[in-house]
């Protein structure tokens, strides 16, 4: 609507007035009369055709402004509108890959922060392990934290940490395949692309999850936002016992 009157406002503006007849005999009847005031209606003419040059060019100016405003109000609105067709899926950034990570046929990437001296767990052995986890694909957030220093030592009883048997499928796949290749007593600090992470993006349905009120809240905002925002998961891991089956 504001187009239309803006349009409608020109051509008002520039309309012309009514002209003289163009009949070769009227013409030649008004000359002698038209030659006293020729100097007054030129200069008349002129500032006319002046005036409507100006206020053209400040209905382009107006008109332009307005369109380029429209045009990324409705590219914004476009942005956040919720369509049906992406409900459910995980649009985010593209994957980023680490040059000093190793990628694995998963696609899991992972860095050793600390090698383990120790074995390797087996097929249905029982792995105690502690772990801290962040929304990477968003911000970084904290979710899962011991107040350690990064990289540095987990200390605590192991009644106080996570425990799961390897190959029964009782955490999320990224989870399970970091530790089956770590050796006891490693730090293993992996990257989670979201098909390897929660199931259906919901974290009660897989482990590990997070322990704190707020550390829930704030995975699970990422994980059933149905906006552009990226998954990826970020998890340190340390595998602190083995006992076997």
């Amino acid at each position: 609507m504001v187009m239309a009157s803006i349009l409608s406002l020109s051509l008002t503006a520039l309309s012309l007035p009514n002209s003289q007849s163009l009949d070769p005999k009227k013409i030649s009847d008004s000359s002698s009369a038209g030659r006293s005031n020729s100097r007054s209606e030129s200069c008349s003419s002129a500032i006319s055709f002046q005036r409507r040059k100006m206020l053209l060019t400040s209905v382009a100016i107006v008109a332009g402004t307005l369109c380029s405003t429209s045009v990324r109000q409705m590219a914004l609105a476009a942005e956040f509108v919720d369509m049906p067709a992406l409900r459910g899926k995980d649009y985010g950034k593209t994957k980023m890959r680490y040059p000093d990570y190793t990628e694995t046929e998963s696609g899991l990437q992972y860095k050793d922060l600390r090698p383990g001296s120790g074995p390797k767990p087996m097929m249905g052995e029982t792995v105690v392990v502690d772990w801290d986890g962040y929304t990477i694909g968003y911000y970084g957030r904290i979710f899962e934290a011991r107040n350690k220093t990064k990289g540095g030592s987990f200390v605590g009883d192991d009644k106080d940490f996570f425990r799961f048997k390897i190959g029964y499928n009782e955490v999320i796949p990224a989870f399970e395949e970091a530790v089956s290749g770590m050796a006891l007593g490693g730090i293993r600090r992996i990257i989670v692309p979201p098909e390897l992470g929660y199931p259906d993006n919901d974290f009660n349905k897989g482990a590990p999850r997070p322990t704190t009120f707020s550390g829930q809240r704030a995975l699970a905002f990422v994980l059933r936002n149905q906006g552009l925002i990226d998954k990826t998961l970020l998890f340190d891991i340390e595998l602190l016992k083995i006992i076997p089956n």
